[in-house]
């Protein structure tokens, strides 16, 4: 494996300063082991290991974390093959399964002291790997082994045991990035042109009580063209002009008729019937104008039906009830794609552009959505506020973006910062200085205070507090800090 696959943190845990060639093997005294911690693209690998003697088998831990999910590895083969490193002999130990969930402890007898090199190959249904651990050091015996030193264990101590337990427990690599520059702006997602009606008596009238039991309900599909309600007309306010034009087109209609039949026998000129047809087609729109262009029946009724197709979000239509025309009875929605109307501050307004992006966070909800384009880009200050509307086109098939939502928007720009970038999601807010959690070993957190750049949603650019290859918690790291908080150390089922 190259040094490319992996960025490996090795804490041998040896103190050299400390060791007591003169100490006897059974004084009783404790013996520096090791703790290694390496990632690769598909495993991660924590661990312990006892003073490695010659002729001694020693129980290594070996915690096994699929990168996929950050579970533990639940089944699968282990083989630990050592190599000395001048030469001789290798030899393997192989486990079949794991001792308990994600932990495996093989037990090692070494037949000589030296530095020996370590492959670890992980053949698993969750994962398939190979790990290179180099450098174990093998003593003649315990006299020339080190012994544990004074040093104080650095970091917030988080066990494996308690991180695969952990919903959301996540870490990512610190990484060489660019990031476009954003800013922050409040927004409201609307409608877009198109995809909203609000259907409305065209003439006044009466709701039946089995029409209004057949009219969709809030929360149904319509389609376009379906009938939503039935209205029969009625006299009152704007009646009588409906009930005279439905007069005025029989009339025309007759007259028509006549005219037609009076040509046949050429009693009256061609002109005549042309003046008809005039009259009936005038009388047609008239009728036409007073229900929005829409039939009746033969019986007089009027339907009423959806301009559009989409989802019933209101309906103030009730049985039994006169309602006056242009009294709204429906509203109707087409939810799938909706517009997020930004109000940019006119200090920044030229930094945005047709291809500016943006993602944005609705109130109340963790979960980040990406723009789909710009539609457009407003021309008018609004006085009062001095900002300018930006209207964006998202997507929203599954539905979760409500009309009406306010949102919290970060406008990209069309600059770039480039550095060292972390998902946005590993930054907490601590009175109000952005920190984050790294991960020094595979059971050790260090809080670091964050100076940070740009930020585009998903990524930010950290000017300092985070280093090029260091292992941030991006997903459950209030978990850490509660951590940070507690003043014990939970060893419940902890191997080592």
């Amino acid at each position: 494996m190259t040094i490319s696959r992996f960025i490996a943190l090795l804490a041998l845990g040896v103190t050299f300063a400390c060791a007591r060639p003169d100490v006897p093997e059974d004084d009783g005294v404790e013996l520096a082991g090791g703790v290694v911690t390496m990632w690769t693209d598909s495993t991660e690998l924590f661990m312990e290991y006892p003073a490695l003697l010659v002729g001694n088998p020693g129980t290594f831990a070996v915690h096994l974390t699929d990168m996929t999910d950050f579970t533990p590895l639940l089944s699968g083969v282990v083989t630990l093959g050592f190599q000395p490193r001048d030469g001789g002999e290798a030899f393997t130990v192989t486990q079949e399964v794991p001792r308990r969930p994600g932990i495996y402890g093989p037990a090692p007898a070494f037949p000589r002291a030296g530095v020996w090199d370590l492959t670890i190959t992980v053949e698993s249904p969750q994962a398939h790997d190979v790990i290179s651990v180099p450098g174990l050091r093998v003593y003649p015996s315990a006299a020339e082994a080190p012994l544990v030193g004074d040093e104080v264990d650095d970091g917030i101590p988080f066990l494996k045991e308690q991180q695969w337990k952990t919903p959301g427990m996540r870490t990512a690599f610190a990484a060489l990035g660019s990031v476009r520059q954003s800013f922050e702006a409040t927004g409201t997602i609307v409608p877009t042109v198109g995809r909203y009606a609000e259907v409305s008596a065209p003439l006044s009238g009466f709701i039946g009580i089995d029409d209004a039991r057949n009219s969709p309900a809030p929360g149904q599909r319509v389609a376009r063209g379906q009938v939503v309600a039935m209205l029969t007309p009625t006299l009152g306010e704007s009646g009588s002009a409906f009930a005279e034009a439905r007069r005025a087109l029989r009339e025309a209609e007759d007259d028509f008729g006549r005219a037609q039949r009076l040509l046949e026998v050429e009693a009256v000129p061609a002109r005549r019937l042309h003046e008809a047809e005039i009259r009936l087609d005038a009388a047609r729109e008239a009728l036409r104008g007073l229900t929005g262009g829409r039939p009746l029946s033969e019986d007089g009724v009027l339907a009423i039906r959806s301009p559009i197709s989409g989802v019933v979000v209101s309906r103030t239509l009730a049985a039994g009830v006169h309602v006056a025309v242009g009294e709204r009875l429906f509203t109707v929605v087409d939810p799938s794609v909706v517009w997020l109307r930004v109000n940019v501050p006119v200090a920044v307004v030229s930094l945005v552009s047709d291809t500016s992006g943006a993602s944005f966070q609705l109130d109340g909800f963790p979960r980040r959505y990406q723009v789909t384009r710009t539609v457009s880009v407003g021309s008018v200050v609004d006085s009062l506020s001095r900002t300018v509307p930006v209207l964006y086109e998202v997507t929203n098939p599954d539905r979760t973006i409500k009309i009406g939502a306010m949102a919290q928007v970060a406008v990209r720009t069309g600059r770039a910062d480039e550095g060292v970038v972390i998902p946005s999601t590993a930054i907490l807010d601590e009175d109000g200085r952005p920190i984050a959690y790294v991960q020094i070993s595979g059971e050790r957190f260090e809080k670091r205070e964050l100076e940070s750049g740009a930020v585009d949603g998903q990524r930010t650019l950290v000017l300092s507090g985070i280093a090029l290859g260091d292992r941030v918690v991006t997903g459950a790291a209030y978990q850490i800090r509660l951590a940070s908080l507690s003043t014990s150390v939970p060893a419940e089922g902890h191997a080592h």
